[in-house]
């Protein structure tokens, strides 16, 4: 993935959690994430197929 320009902070990233969390950025083929902390530092990134498969999942198998 060349470098992305569209990355977004999570929903879940707000004032009470110090406005840290995880970006995301997306093409048509891969995904990549990076700690909003130090977005300068190493990105994690997918096919964007596998990622779809592992949000889907964790949807079906939610954690209390």
């Amino acid at each position: 993935m060349t470098t992305p320009h569209n990355w977004r902070k999570s929903s879940y990233s707000g004032e009470g959690d110090g406005n840290n969390c995880v970006e995301i950025a997306h093409s048509t083929t891969e995904v990549a994430i990076r700690d909003s902390k130090t977005p300068t530092r190493a990105t994690l990134t997918f096919p964007a197929p596998s990622f779809t498969t592992f949000i889907e999942t964790l949807k079906k198998n939610p954690t209390s």
